[in-house]
């Protein structure tokens, strides 16, 4: 762990100077209350650093919860072996990508069938609940209820380091929580904007609401539903996909053990002897034996850990390998042959859309829980058997 000030402790033994001082530019707002922790994996972000844990106490920073609201992973341990699965991965990879919409745009045709409809009469009912009109942030967001996205979403079939299969994958609230959250952006812009304050270098995405208005209570309870649609999101692919290995292997799957937890979200905690606000973006709760899953990049291992509870880390963990490359970037200095040769042995889709996705674009993993050994306990190694990801 490194203090860079006493509102600003680290954990990541890489760290470029521009993430660096874009969460310092957080940690001296004034309701930091008692410091922002960096994860191992934190690099620039949109709004606040991706990778950091930041309590506010009395407000809320939505640029700083992220625009992909709930965003996180789950993973099923089943009963198979690696030994038992067929040879013929390329089918059960087609089979995953035609049972789960691909892409920013990907939306379901029907949703009136089984759980499907379930989860969409619970989300609907939580809306009326709290008067939330979806349809008000996107007309599609039933459809898209069981789809991926795209970017460093993913939808894996590994194996652990007993044989044990698993089903792995990396979603959030799709296109109706980033518009919630780029909604709520807004108003806390113009708020900030309207009673004249100073943001530190003129950061607008630090901007915030301040509990006890309107705007703040508003702001949770679509905030809150946008992290029920997450997880409901990611229970529908994970269906989808147990459905999928069921037909490829002729085998009944038995769901073991089951872990579902986000990494973009908010919630009221203790932390330093004050009721806060903690905003995690980019970073998963640990606190002593909860479980969760750090993924790496494409073509690398994942993790499933056990938190430590360490009280100077906010009781928090990475949320994965984190990027070193822009996007932008990766495309111009990787190519497809160093990608083909990173996903040697796995099953994935090859093209040059994924190139931006290449491990070399994204910090060491094995680094970054290195750095994280005071934060969790690897309980199992994953390694990718098949990856299917969005353009």
């Amino acid at each position: 762990m490194e203090t860079i000030s006493s509102t600003l402790l680290s954990w990541a033994s890489i760290l470029d100077p521009e993430t660096r001082a874009q969460a310092e530019r957080t940690a001296r707002m004034p309701f930091i209350h008692p410091h922002v922790a960096l994860m191992p994996d934190a690099h620039l972000g949109k709004g606040a650093t991706v990778g950091s844990v930041i309590p506010t106490d009395g407000a809320i920073m939505p640029a700083a919860v992220g625009v992909d609201i709930g965003c996180g992973m789950v993973a099923v341990r089943t009963q198979l072996h690696a030994d038992d699965l067929p040879e013929d991965r390329a089918s059960v990879r087609r089979a995953i990508a035609r049972a789960v919409p691909l892409s920013a745009g990907g939306a379901n045709e029907r949703v009136g069938r089984g759980r499907t409809a379930e989860r969409v009469d619970r989300l609907t009912e939580l809306a009326d609940e709290i008067g939330l009109k979806p349809s008000a942030y996107a007309r599609a967001w039933r459809h898209q209820l069981g789809t991926l996205g795209s970017g460093n979403h993913f939808l894996e079939i590994t194996r652990d380091e007993t044989g044990a299969v698993w089903l792995f994958l990396h979603s959030g609230s799709r296109g109706v929580g980033n518009r919630i959250a780029q909604h709520h952006i807004r108003v806390a812009q113009e708020l900030c904007r309207a009673r004249g304050v100073a943001l530190p270098d003129d950061d607008r995405d630090l901007a915030w609401l301040e509990e006890g208005t309107e705007e703040f209570e508003h702001y949770v309870r679509e905030m809150r539903w946008a992290q029920t649609y997450a997880l409901l999101n990611r229970e529908e692919m994970m269906d989808r996909m147990v459905t999928c290995l069921a037909r490829w292997t002729g085998t009944e799957v038995e769901r073991l053990e089951e872990i579902n937890c986000h990494h973009n979200y908010t919630e009221s905690e203790e932390h330093g002897g004050r009721q806060v606000w903690l905003s995690r973006k980019g970073a998963i709760s640990a606190r002593e034996g909860e479980p969760g899953l750090i993924p790496g990049s494409m073509g690398t291992a994942s993790y499933v850990v056990d938190g430590l509870g360490e009280e100077l880390a906010l009781h928090s963990a990475p949320h994965g390998a984190g990027r070193v490359y822009s996007r932008r970037r990766a495309r111009r200095e990787f190519t497809l042959e160093q990608l083909a040769s990173s996903m040697r042995g796995i099953e994935y889709e090859h093209s040059a859309a994924f190139l931006d996705e290449i491990p070399a674009a994204y910090k060491d993993i094995d680094q970054v829980m290195a750095d994280a050994a005071d934060l969790v306990t690897v309980r199992h190694t994953l390694r990718q058997l098949v990856n299917v990801k969005g353009t």
